[in-house]
């Protein structure tokens, strides 16, 4: 008897859940459809807004994948993104940002030159009330969001594989720097040395800064190659100044020895095709259009948010892909300029 009451109780609970739910569901039934209340404000507040991107030239992948990314997000919306391309030269850029602000974009986009250059403008910018979002390098002045690769974390994890690969060798590596002054090369360096301090097996034999040069990455690693033929591994802070450090490994003939760990964007030219083809061994991509996504979405919240600019600050770190010979072909991997 108390087991046939428990199953009656507990077929009275499941047909009074049951409706309890149909209920539900009729309350929420709205047979003609159900307007957004929030969409017309959402239209609304993006459209006929500008948004001003800057980066340090638009000769490259990761400031054209970031263009492309910003007009597929923004452009739909009715948001105006004005572009400029000061070509490398960090005077210029400066000269081109005082002429943005002049003109009171709702939003300002930055990839910074280094850490000093832009930072009084960027600070004037937000007194004016600019939204300042940095994109990949920051200025020593913080803007309302950065949005990027977590550098330190890259120049651990690129450590790491090199001391990993270093295992039963020399011990000695080579460190091949981007520009001393910019943010990306300084943190980089400290993600380095975080490992390297827990490895003194490990000799740095040279560490210098090809300034994301590739024919002066080349020159470098051909020197120290032939200071150091016994060299195991290699550091590198950016796949597209170290196509220039593989093909120096490549030509001394020192593929199977030298280990090469790098970083960048993922371009699929960039990146995975010089991994399968092994001018390099790994590299750590942060993910180009992902991270245009995440400041075309940054941007859309700025617009709609209605905060005053000061009100808060924060940065929204980039998760990092592993491009091995292993997983350089699978699909999504990398990604393709015009095809992201």
């Amino acid at each position: 008897m108390k087991y046939a009451f428990r199953n009656w109780s507990l077929a009275l609970c499941f047909t009074a859940m049951a409706a309890i739910s149909s209920q539900a569901t009729v309350s929420i039934s709205h047979a003609d459809g159900l307007d957004d209340p929030l969409r017309a404000q959402y239209l609304e507040k993006l459209k006929g807004k500008k948004v001003a991107f800057l980066p340090i030239a638009l000769s490259f992948d990761l400031a054209l994948g970031w263009q492309e990314g910003l007009k597929r997000e923004l452009e739909p919306y009715g948001i105006e993104l004005i572009v400029r391309d000061p070509n490398w030269n960090s005077n210029a850029g400066a000269q081109a940002l005082t002429t943005l602000i002049a003109a009171k974009p709702d939003v300002l986009i930055v990839h910074n030159a280094d850490l000093q250059t832009y930072a009084k403008l960027l600070k004037k910018a937000e007194a004016e009330g600019i939204k300042v979002v940095q994109v990949n390098m920051r200025s020593v002045y913080q803007s309302t969001v950065y949005v990027g690769a977590d550098w330190v974390e890259v120049g651990e994890r690129a450590t790491s594989a090199v001391v990993e690969a270093c295992k039963g060798k020399s011990g000695k590596i080579s460190i091949v720097q981007g520009p001393t002054s910019s943010a990306s090369s300084a943190f980089t360096l400290t993600g380095v040395q975080n490992v390297l301090k827990d490895n003194p097996q490990i000799k740095v034999v040279s560490s210098q800064a090809a300034d994301w040069d590739a024919a002066k990455a080349k020159g470098i690693t051909q020197t120290v190659l032939r200071q150091n033929p016994d060299l195991c591994g290699i550091v590198g802070f950016w796949d597209g100044m170290d196509i220039g450090t593989g093909a120096a490994v490549v030509e001394a003939g020192m593929k199977d020895q030298v280990f090469l760990a790098t970083s960048g964007g993922g371009e699929q030219r960039g990146a995975c095709d010089k991994v399968a083809d092994g001018t390099f061994d790994v590299d750590f991509s942060y993910d180009v259009p992902a991270q245009a996504m995440t400041m075309a979405g940054v941007v859309k919240w700025l617009l709609q948010a209605g905060a005053t600019v000061g009100d808060s600050k924060g940065s929204i770190y980039t998760t990092l892909k592993v491009i091995t010979p292993q997983n350089a072909a699978e699909p999504g991997m990398c990604w393709r300029l015009g095809k992201s």
